[in-house]
């Protein structure tokens, strides 16, 4: 059982806290896509905890979004992940993203307010 409770990314290091219910450093892989990413390191920082680290490589850094997954190595169960969003291409997704669910909130408060308005009728 692995839980991260914070991370963080700066400079390009990532750096995450883990909490586990055993005293045996995590046996944990950082992916992206298919690929699993090297230089993972954990420090222990007390009972159970752990500092976790990853430099993140610079050809994994690229127009769009980026979603890291942390994992238990060998059954793959991911235990958190992080996401680096970069480019101009993803600020335009996230600005059409954005529209397109204000306009669907925006149909559903209208339906909202017809039903309302017809069982009161």
């Amino acid at each position: 059982m692995f839980a991260v409770t914070s991370s963080t990314l700066k400079a390009g290091l990532w750096e995450g806290a883990i909490e586990t219910d055993s005293d045996a450093e995590p046996a944990l892989e950082v992916c992206l896509g298919a690929r699993v990413l090297g230089g993972l390191s954990l420090e222990p920082t007390g009972r159970g905890r752990w500092m976790a680290r990853l430099p993140i490589p610079a050809d994994c850094i690229s127009d769009g979004v980026q979603t890291f997954v942390i994992r238990a190595r060998g059954d793959g169960l991911p235990v958190a992940q992080f996401t680096i969003i970069a480019g101009q291409p993803a600020d335009e997704d996230l600005r059409a993203e954005l529209a397109l669910l204000r306009a669907e909130l925006d149909m559903l408060k209208q339906t909202v307010r017809r039903h309302l308005a017809a069982q009161r009728a």
